[in-house]
């Protein structure tokens, strides 16, 4: 088994390197959340998002202090990626536990936070009208001012009074839940691997260099 100084000191190194990996990974998986679902204020998927680039931050700590083998930021090292653990651990399960009325509220709530323009852009996108609206008339209503029916739905070659868009919740509701349970599974994997590197830390924490004077250990 490996349990030297040395093979502790690489090994801890490796992880953090594996962190920026990881981390990496959480900001392109959440990014890619947010924008194929065009719902930029889903706060679940946010919060994916903001543990990848806090991640970033503590692994930096991490190897300067595997490298120098400093005692204190050691110390906040492990007490900060125990706390991250929990954070993204939480986050992950409740991206899995979420079910589709919530994912709807949470949708609903971000359509109704964004301009009119990034709502023309997901009606275009989509071709769809409203979040759960239907029936919209060819030309849109007053309330409605991005939806062209005419434009989006319907068949130029073949316009009738019954022409409708369906609403974009219905279009969204298959990406939303891909992004939750992409999200959700990705950091529930990872989240161990920081748990992982508590442990580890606090074993090569409490070695001793066998190059260092002895008297300099804490």
């Amino acid at each position: 088994m490996c349990g030297g100084f040395t093979c502790s000191k690489n090994a801890l190194i490796a992880l953090n390197i594996l962190y920026v990996v990881v981390a990496s990974i959480l900001i392109s998986v959440a990014v890619y959340g947010q924008t194929s679902s065009f719902i930029g204020n889903l706060p679940i998927v946010g919060g994916i998002l903001a543990c990848g680039v806090f991640l970033i931050l503590i692994s930096i700590l991490g190897l300067a202090g595997a490298v120098k083998h400093h005692q204190v930021m050691l110390f906040f090292y492990m007490v900060i990626l125990f706390l991250l653990f929990l954070v993204q651990f939480s986050v992950a399960c409740a991206c899995l536990a979420v079910n589709s009325e919530q994912q709807e509220l949470l949708a609903q709530q971000g359509w109704n936070r964004v301009n009119m323009d990034v709502k023309g852009q997901i009606e275009k996108r989509f071709l769809c009208c409203g979040f759960q609206e239907r029936n919209f008339p060819i030309n849109g209503t007053a309330d409605f001012p991005t939806c062209d029916v005419d434009k989006l739905c319907c068949n130029k070659m073949n316009i009738s009074r019954d022409c409708w868009c369906e609403p974009c919740m219905e279009k969204l509701k298959e990406t939303i839940d891909y992004a939750f349970k992409l999200c959700g599974g990705i950091g529930l994997f990872f989240s161990f691997t920081e748990f992982l590197g508590v442990w580890l830390t606090v074993r090569y924490r409490n070695q001793k260099d066998p190059r260092a004077n002895p008297s300099a250990f804490l």
